[in-house]
């Protein structure tokens, strides 16, 4: 397969702080190496510096990391590449989303990032990236990304979110969200393939993991899956369905000492694609 690496450096509006060094961790950790050995032809792209201002707002920085985003997930598809985005922030993926055109989306996270501006209690913008996803907040903002329409919560496969605020919750019990575990896998791919959905995009927050098994961030729960979880769960989903691309998020480096993290999206991703290429 003809894959496109895309490097999105960015953690709460820092260019290669925290988990936006992750990015370039994982490819100094040999993802792009382990895709090749697979038989992968790969490239990769950075989106590089997206505003030269240090005191741009987190908001509009987080928003001009999906611009840039959008455009080289187009890129890519106009040139028969299937899109991987590496990203410091979940909502970097509206710029994929927006990039591919797509109308349903797979969200493995610890968390359900589906607070809004009205909800949330810490004004975090990623723990509203899947909120923005499903427009349900910062409407405006997102339809300046290239591309972007807003996916049906009816469209959307929550996996294994457990660290939930209350209004999630609540929220969570009024949309047609489906959740699944991720030993419960089959049931979320039929029931999101009776959508009719034709392109969608995943989205693994790598914090889904047990950090007792795999630590890939600061913002860690207990329990949750492990890693041989999670491969077979993502490769289950991608085995009926139709997956448009890929983004991987949230790895800072800084919390794996041991470098364990970047053997372990190799894994997963080449199983992922394996799986994709074998339908």
């Amino acid at each position: 397969m003809n894959i496109s690496i895309i490097l999105a450096a960015y953690d709460s509006g820092h260019f290669h702080g925290g988990c936006g060094q992750g990015p370039d961790a994982l490819i100094s950790g040999g993802l792009a190496e382990a895709l090749k050995l697979a038989g992968h032809d790969v490239d990769v792209h950075d989106i590089g510096k997206v505003v030269e201002d240090e005191q741009e707002r987190e908001i509009g920085t987080g928003f001009a990391v999906c611009n840039a985003v959008s455009g080289e997930v187009r890129i890519a598809l106009d040139n028969g590449r299937f899109p991987i985005v590496l990203a410091g922030n979940c909502l970097t993926s509206a710029g994929a989303v927006a990039g591919e055109g797509g109308d349903a989306i797979i969200w493995a996270d610890q968390h359900g990032d589906l607070n809004t501006p009205d909800t949330s209690t810490s004004g975090f913008l990623d723990g509203m990236a899947l909120a923005t996803v499903l427009g349900l907040c910062w409407r405006r903002m997102a339809a300046q990304v290239p591309g972007f329409k807003a996916i049906d919560p009816a469209r959307c496969v929550l996996v294994n979110a457990r660290d939930l605020d209350p209004a999630e919750k609540e929220l969570l019990e009024k949309l047609p969200i489906i959740r699944t575990e991720c030993p419960d896998w089959a049931g979320a791919a039929a029931k999101l393939k009776a959508t009719g959905a034709e392109r969608i995009h995943m989205h693994v927050d790598l914090d889904v993991h047990d950090p007792e098994k795999l630590q890939a961030n600061r913002y860690t729960t207990p329990g949750g899956p492990v890693p041989e979880q999670v491969r077979t769960a993502m490769c289950g989903l991608a085995g009926p369905l139709s997956i448009a691309g890929l983004t991987i998020s949230a790895y800072d480096p800084g919390f794996d000492p041991k470098g364990d993290v970047p053997p372990l999206v190799g894994e997963l991703v080449v199983e992922l694609l394996s799986t994709m290429e074998g339908r």
